[in-house]
């Protein structure tokens, strides 16, 4: 299901070559903006694979895939290929009556940026968590902000008036929404800057009538999820072909 619904997040801004669903960034060439996402039941052939890398390579971009395993037939169509496994990131979800939210901080306010100083705070928080590449412009927090218009809900967490941390939930797609892109400035980490931004967006996600779910990249993130009381539920495996 989680499969589907991140084939679904990127179905309006995706390409399609052969059994594979493709999402390409004009402006970065960030790995985490450009990817593959393979049809349900596919078994990609050499001829299809060769026709994906040429399509990245055309865009100067590295050829990537993101998918829930196990899924042996585009696994082992990948190893096959020269693919290599990049990271494995734990899935995790969560049932509505076993969240459990932090006590409020003194000082930490959350808001949803729905306006453009709002967002721009979110989006810099987040450029800078995730070292992109791309300078940050008003068209990009103009998409953030119509996406917000579909349903996508970014959180700013402020401490004493200053902007300290944000993430976001996805437009939701299936009856479902990733909670995705937390971040906070290295002066406010420790803080529980995080676990009140993670737990803010969840509780949104359940009273918009959808199930949330997210991606652990680290031990740390996964602890702090599992301390709200979100559980695994998979495995997201990436894995990318070096071009020469």
């Amino acid at each position: 299901m989680i499969q589907a619904a991140l084939r679904a997040s990127i179905e309006g801004r995706s390409v399609r070559v052969g059994p594979f669903l493709v999402v390409f960034n004009e402006r970065s060439d960030n790995p985490f903006r450009n990817y593959a996402i393979p049809d349900d039941g596919a078994e990609p052939t050499d001829a299809e694979l060769a026709a994906l890398v040429d399509a990245f390579r055309a865009r100067e971009r590295k050829p990537r895939f993101e998918l829930v395993t196990p899924n042996p037939p585009v696994e082992a169509a990948l190893e096959r290929f020269g693919f290599t496994v990049d990271d494995r990131l734990v899935l995790m979800a969560i049932d509505e009556n076993d969240l459990t939210a932090p006590d409020p901080v003194p000082g930490i306010e959350l808001v949803v940026a729905d306006t453009d100083e709002t967002m721009w705070d979110a989006l810099r928080i987040q450029y800078v968590a995730y070292a992109e590449g791309a300078e940050l412009v008003q068209a990009d927090v103009d998409g953030a902000l119509r996406a917000g218009a579909d349903g996508q809900v970014m959180v700013l967490a402020t401490v004493d008036g200053k902007p300290a941390g944000a993430g976001q939930s996805t437009v939701p797609k299936l009856g479902m929404t990733e909670i995705a892109g937390v971040a906070v400035l290295p002066e406010f980490r420790r803080r529980h800057v995080a676990s009140l931004i993670g737990a803010e967006l969840t509780k949104r996600a359940f009273a918009a009538g959808l199930r949330p779910y997210l991606q652990c990249e680290t031990e740390n993130e996964g602890r702090l999820y599992g301390k709200l009381g979100y559980r695994n539920s998979g495995e997201l495996v990436t894995a990318s072909l070096t071009c020469s």
